[in-house]
Formats: C-alpha cells, sequence, structure tokens
C-alpha cells in the first residue's frame, strides 16, 4: 500500500513539476505575442525549462535509421518512393513516442556526430503486379549491419542555422539539408515551420543514377500551453518530388475530428508529374490518369498504402511497435570542446542533478563568452566559416562538405571518432 502510495504522489509531484515549467514558460512568451518570428529572436530560457538534450543532437531524423538505409533498394520508380515515404513517418518518432522539448540553443561552430548499426528492411518490389506482399513490414534480412552516419554543424547564428549530411555508402543513399525553424506565439499555441533556409530534407540514391528526393517540411503547432501538457498536431501539406522519375507526392495532414478531437490523419496522392510545369499542390486537383497510390492512415500508429485501380490496402510502416533507435556517440575522452555533448556537459549534469540555478550559471557563462567571441570578430573585421560544411547558408538547401567534413564521415564508417580540434572554432 505505502509503495502504490508513494508512486502515485511521485507521479502526482512530477505532473505539478511539468505543469508549473509551462506556466513559467508561458508567462515569458507572452512577451514575444506579435512577434513574427520568435526562432529568430533566441530568447534565453531558464535552465529549469530546458531539457538535458543539445539542439544538434535532437533534430536528427533518424529515429528509425534501418527505413533510411533501405531507401532505393526497391527496383520500382514507385516503390522507392514509398520507401522513402517509409522513412519520412519514421523520421520522427520521438515526437510520437514522447513529449516535445526545448533543447539547448544551438552556438556557432558546435557540431554533432553519431553513427547508428542497423539491419535493413525488405525493398517493396513488384507493383506492377500488385505483389507486394507484405513487403512494407520493418523486418531484419540477414544481411551484414551497414552503418547510418550523422553529422551536423551550427554554421550561423543570425539567423540560427545548422547544416547536417546523412550517409549510408554501403546503400548507396545519403541525404543533407539545412536546419531552420520559424516561430510565431499566438497566444495559445506556437506555429512552428520552416525557416527560409530550410528547403527540406535533400535524399540521394547513388545507385539509382544519382535520384534526388526533395522532401519538404509541414508548419506544426505546439500546443496544450495553456492546460499544462504540451502536444503537437499537424494540419498542413508537404511534398515529396523526384524530377528524374518524374514522381510526386502531396501529403495532407488532417488534425481535427468531426466532434473537435485530434485524429492525427493524414491522406496523400503519389502521382506522375511534369518537373518544368509543377503547379499541382492539392490532392483534389490530380488527374486520376495520373495517380501512381494513395497514402492514407494515423501518422502516429499505420499508414497505408492503396495502388492506382485497386481498393485493396498495404501496410506501409506500423509505428505502435517501433522506439527512437540507439545511436552510438564518441566517448567522452574523444569529443572535442565544442562537441554538443561536451560543450553542453556541465549544463545536462546540473539540470539532471536538478541544480537549477548552477545549470542557469554555466548556461550564461556560455552565451556571454559567445557574445565575447562575436564582438572580437566583429573588431577584427573577421568571418566565421564552418569546419565541415563550406559555407553557412548555401549553396540553396543543400550543403557541401568540406575536406573536413567528409573525413569525419569516413572515420565515422570506420567507427573512428580520432579528430583534431580546429583552431578557428565559434563555441
Amino acid at each position: 500500500m505505502g509503495a502504490t502510495a508513494d508512486s502515485k504522489a511521485g507521479t502526482a509531484d512530477q505532473a505539478h513539476d511539468e505543469s508549473s515549467k509551462l506556466k513559467t514558460f508561458l508567462s515569458i512568451l507572452r512577451k514575444f505575442v506579435g512577434v513574427a518570428d520568435i526562432a529568430s529572436v533566441r530568447f534565453s530560457l531558464p535552465a529549469q525549462l530546458l531539457e538535458p538534450t543539445p539542439n544538434l543532437e535532437y533534430w536528427n531524423y533518424l529515429d528509425r535509421p534501418e527505413t533510411f538505409a533501405s531507401i532505393g533498394t526497391s527496383d520500382d520508380e514507385l516503390g522507392r518512393m514509398l520507401e522513402v515515404l517509409r522513412f519520412w513517418f519514421t523520421k520522427d518518432l520521438k515526437y510520437v513516442k514522447g513529449k516535445p522539448c526545448k533543447p539547448y540553443n544551438s552556438t556557432l561552430g558546435e557540431f554533432f556526430r553519431a553513427y547508428w548499426e542497423v539491419d535493413g528492411t525488405k525493398p517493396i518490389n513488384g507493383l506492377a503486379n500488385g505483389d507486394t506482399n507484405g513487403a512494407a513490414i520493418i523486418s531484419n534480412n540477414n544481411e551484414n549491419p551497414v552503418k547510418v552516419c550523422y553529422l551536423t554543424e551550427q554554421t550561423s547564428h543570425h539567423p540560427p542555422v545548422s547544416a547536417f549530411y546523412i550517409d549510408c555508402p554501403e546503400r548507396g543513399v545519403s541525404a543533407r539539408g539545412f536546419d531552420q525553424i520559424s516561430a510565431k506565439f499566438t497566444g495559445t499555441s506556437i506555429r512552428v515551420g520552416p525557416g527560409q533556409h530550410n528547403l527540406g530534407i535533400f535524399v540521394t540514391l547513388e545507385n539509382r543514377d544519382n535520384e534526388e528526393y526533395q522532401l519538404t517540411h509541414p508548419s506544426a503547432h505546439l500546443g496544450g500551453l495553456l492546460r499544462g501538457s504540451l502536444s503537437i498536431t499537424v494540419a498542413d501539406s508537404c511534398y515529396i518530388t523526384c524530377t528524374k522519375t518524374r514522381t510526386k507526392v502531396i501529403l495532407q495532414y488532417l488534425e481535427e475530428g468531426w466532434v473537435g478531437r485530434s485524429q492525427h490523419r493524414v491522406e496523400g496522392v503519389i502521382f506522375r508529374y511534369d518537373p518544368a510545369n509543377d503547379n499541382k499542390v492539392r490532392i483534389k486537383d490530380i488527374p486520376q490518369s495520373d495517380v501512381l497510390a494513395r497514402i492514407n492512415g494515423c501518422w502516429r500508429e499505420q499508414i497505408y498504402y492503396t495502388l492506382a485501380g485497386s481498393s485493396e490496402q498495404h501496410l506501409l510502416i506500423d509505428l505502435i511497435p517501433l522506439f527512437p533507435a540507439d545511436k552510438i556517440v564518441p566517448p567522452d575522452n574523444l569529443q572535442l570542446p565544442n562537441e554538443s555533448r561536451k560543450f553542453w556537459s556541465q549544463v545536462t549534469s546540473s539540470i539532471i542533478d536538478k541544480q537549477y540555478g548552477q545549470a542557469t550559471k554555466y548556461k550564461q557563462e556560455i552565451e556571454e563568452r559567445q557574445r565575447e567571441k562575436a564582438a572580437e570578430r566583429k573588431a577584427q573585421n573577421e568571418e566565421w566559416q564552418p569546419r565541415f560544411f563550406t559555407s553557412a547558408v548555401t549553396p540553396l538547401g543543400k550543403p557541401d562538405l568540406t575536406d573536413d567534413g567528409r573525413k569525419t564521415l569516413e572515420a565515422l564508417h570506420k567507427g573512428d571518432f580520432h579528430l583534431e580540434e580546429s583552431s578557428s572554432t565559434g563555441a
């Protein structure tokens, strides 16, 4: 009886703590009503309102890296687009299985690297014959595990932008892009969308004549601030295009049910399109003759596809049994001072120990050090340059790696975390 009572008390205390955090967060946010983009303001939160997670580690799109490694295994153009979609619906599994959180603001020159060892998923083949044979179910395929490697760096502070690169050379698949968000507080929720430099995720299939897929991000709403329970809803459209195969996807997220309760529904269509005349942005505008398949389901549970000319649904992905996969990161002694986990280690350990005053002190020291370095660069008329990427916000949407960036990824593939410290780090 005593243990049960203690457990209930602990749960109640935790719920009270979270509610108190949100009330404090809300009182801070109210200062930003009417501000066009609060993400560009980069306001500083007290440590007790933060989750002990670096921003660069948090945004990695690899919650289920085996779905990424399996893009391009199908010999069918439609099958490859479905493999891209399978990755799409798993890339942010953290929101489905966990609570939204506010990680640390990244600092200029901060970086993060990691890799995952994964088995593959079955290819989606035989679509012309309707022979899917349960092909979309996640499974081990008895192949040797492959590495999916990830490298990201904060390349700009004003505006806040980070570049990332994902690579799985054993499978000939890679991805890159810029991460930047815009955010506006409406008074009851925060609307979060891609910033001007964030044109989506660009996936390239080397073994398929360098087919490239552009995956754009929808806007989402972070709600529940008033009732003390954060939740994410999506009610927007997003697009996936491949100019080489001339296929496109429109996904429409539908959040409100007829009784006003969020259903987390998504509908979509895969169709043939003309890249030179790409003017179709609504599902209802697609001629039936161009439709290859339709998508429907709940983006928190199961997603299905139906081939054109058929009424039979096939499972694309079941998210219910899936949880974010564990990543492999450098041991503490091999992390550089501007590597995310080491850079924020004092703040992290203080938050975990609930020493919020000490955590805030460490955080303020970091922020003051960044301001001093920025002032020094300005006084000396120096322009900061990223280490792993060739530029802060260009080329448009698709960052290029420097020699250091390529060598760092190659070392990750070998399981080698040794990296020399750069003399020009900004963090």
